[in-house]
């Protein structure tokens, strides 16, 4: 039967540590975004030098699934079981530190890639720990230039997103831009010239480029979001080019295939796999992104966009690169005919605001539900998510009604 859990608090590291400690089984169930697998990963990987057993399965449910053991929520809060929700920090900057408390030490490179994908810079959001940690075991090297997960930095450039910039989406645009700044289209085979400092101008250009192209008419928030796109850390022990890399792949999978990502945090060799979702991932976002209706309203910025049901996970990427780098207003919000996502700075609730769209759409009067695991594809599950980012699915109706509903619920 469950163990009884700790109130839902801010996560105290060493009240966690303290909770695994005394743990025979875990159940780890995180959200399924990228800061919250990885901090799964950097959990389950000490747990494992301890020889705690452990499961892990991300998970859309308001509560966690019943089960034996110790349950732990990563990046939300459930009523019934210890969890440790976004808060100041990302999420997989307070594992690292749980597990500090618990006598281990934390794996560098995933609890990095997670940071980053909370939308933080290594070092930044109590994870300079983490940083100096990575640099001591030499497997993080800082250069000019770009981030990407690949070799080839055309088909990185392309697939990002991390950034929003004309050439995203387009493997052939972005070759011609390295073509005509000078930059080699496979930094792999250029890693130690690079280090040597031969071909840093060139980088140091192609992250002028995309910076500019980025943030060229954007709001004053790309400027802040495209940092972390730029001068990456090489991971040369890694299983991608580099930490911002491994941080876009990680979130990509976290909104396609969880388990997929799961088994990357925890080190399995899945980096094909993993690299083949977040270009199918990445080309879905800026597909749908690549000719939307905009409207905006007091409060909220709308795109209307074209995108397939199977296309949905998509849209919650899609929400984030219009708020950081489109939106004029503090709440992006992407709807195609069937699904929406939104995105905002956590003044207000845009997963409350989703809610009230559903239930606008809604054509038997039900009430929008959640509860369904990130592995599944229940019809019954119409919003899930959080303040800042949320995503909602419908079957048909009036989307002029959800968003004005979604506007109202705003105010």
């Amino acid at each position: 039967m469950s163990t009884a859990a700790d109130p839902p608090t801010e996560a105290d590291p060493e009240r966690v540590a303290s909770a695994l400690s005394a743990a025979e089984f875990v159940r780890i169930h995180p959200r399924p975004t990228g800061d919250a697998v990885a901090a799964a990963g950097v959990l389950a990987r000490a747990l494992d030098t301890r020889g705690v057993p452990f499961q892990v399965r991300a998970t859309r449910a308001e509560a966690v699934p019943d089960g034996d053991g110790t349950a732990l929520a990563l990046g939300w809060t459930a009523p019934n079981a210890t969890g440790i929700a976004p808060e100041a920090r990302p999420v997989s900057a307070v594992a690292a530190a749980v597990v500090d408390a618990f006598g281990a030490e934390p794996d560098p490179l995933v609890g990095l890639a997670g940071v980053v994908a909370a939308g933080t810079v290594p070092g930044d959001g109590g994870s300079g720990s983490l940083l100096e940690e990575a640099q001591r075991r030499g497997v993080v090297n800082r250069r000019p230039g770009v981030a990407v997960p690949t070799a080839d930095l055309a088909d990185g450039l392309a697939h990002s997103t991390l950034f929003w910039a004309p050439y995203s989406g387009d493997p052939d645009a972005t070759g011609t831009l390295l073509a005509d700044l000078g930059v080699d289209t496979a930094v792999g085979e250029t890693a130690e010239a690079e280090r040597a400092g031969v071909d840093e101008d060139a980088h140091r250009r192609l992250a002028s480029a995309v910076a500019l192209d980025s943030t060229a008419d954007a709001p004053d928030r790309a400027v802040s979001a495209v940092e972390r796109a730029l001068r990456p850390y090489e991971t040369p022990t890694g299983p991608f080019a580099t930490l911002g890399g491994h941080a876009d792949v990680l979130s990509a999978l976290a909104r396609e295939r969880p388990g997929l990502g799961v088994a990357l945090a925890l080190g399995a060799d899945v980096a094909d796999a993993a690299l083949s979702t977040w270009r199918g991932h990445a080309e879905r976002v800026h597909e749908a992104l690549g000719d939307p209706t905009t409207g905006r309203y007091d409060g909220a910025f709308v795109a209307r966009v074209e995108a397939s049901p199977a296309a949905a996970p998509a849209l919650v990427t899609a929400a984030r690169l219009v708020r950081d780098f489109a939106s004029p207003e503090s709440v992006a919000l992407v709807v195609s005919d069937d699904a929406a996502a939104a995105a905002g700075d956590g003044a207000v609730n845009v997963t409350a605001a989703l809610r009230a769209g559903v239930e606008a759409t809604a054509t038997d009067g039900t009430d929008a539900a959640a509860g369904d695991t990130a592995e599944s594809s229940d019809d019954s599950v119409d919003v899930f998510g959080d303040d800042r980012v949320g995503e909602a699915r419908f079957a048909g109706g009036d989307v002029q009604a959800f968003i004005g509903a979604f506007r109202e619920a705003l105010r």
